[in-house]
């Protein structure tokens, strides 16, 4: 099962008992905001794309729940159009099925990018390879657990959704 596979790459740092799992699904950016209770751009939501022709090969990108990327942009930063995966391909690059994709216990490796869209909040919630599962993470612990290769700004239609403070939240 995917989140065993993120539980072990968390026990690195000792953080697995950290992650978060819930009764109701978590898959959309929407239901997980709901599930958690914060607003939904502090879902930090993982898009898959190909790098390059065919599927041989992905990126991973993480952004603020409410961010879309930008074509204009993404090509500017990736010299690439952004084509993203089929869920038969996220699956087999990532190991993790839509609504549990995330940065983390990945079964191939991938590079990861950080959004920009993201630093707008102390902690965000990224899944964990269930569609009922997250963990909170300051954006540090988020570069250094996701292995991230940096930061990348690809995104539109978050710089006015939200206000720049984070939002206060109760624990689940």
């Amino acid at each position: 099962m995917a989140i065993e596979q993120v539980k072990e790459h968390f026990r690195k740092w000792e953080r697995e008992q950290d992650i978060l799992e819930f009764t109701t699904s978590s898959a959309t950016v929407q239901e997980a905001a709901d599930t958690i209770g914060v607003i939904p751009a502090r879902i930090a939501k993982t898009l898959s794309f190909r790098k390059g022709e065919g599927d041989e090969q992905a990126i991973l990108i993480v952004a603020a729940g409410g961010a879309r990327i930008d074509n204009k942009k993404f090509r500017a930063v990736f010299a690439l159009k952004p084509r993203m995966l089929s869920p038969d391909e996220v699956l087999k690059h990532t190991g993790h099925a839509i609504g549990g994709v995330c940065p983390f216990g990945l079964a191939t490796p991938l590079e990861i990018y950080l959004d920009e869209s993201l630093k707008r909040f102390d902690t965000v919630f990224p899944a964990c390879g269930s569609s009922n599962s997250a963990i909170e993470l300051t954006l540090p612990e988020l570069e250094r657990f996701a292995e991230a290769k940096g930061w990348v700004d690809v995104c539109k239609d978050w710089e006015e959704s939200v206000p720049s403070t984070s939002v206060e939240h109760d624990a689940m």
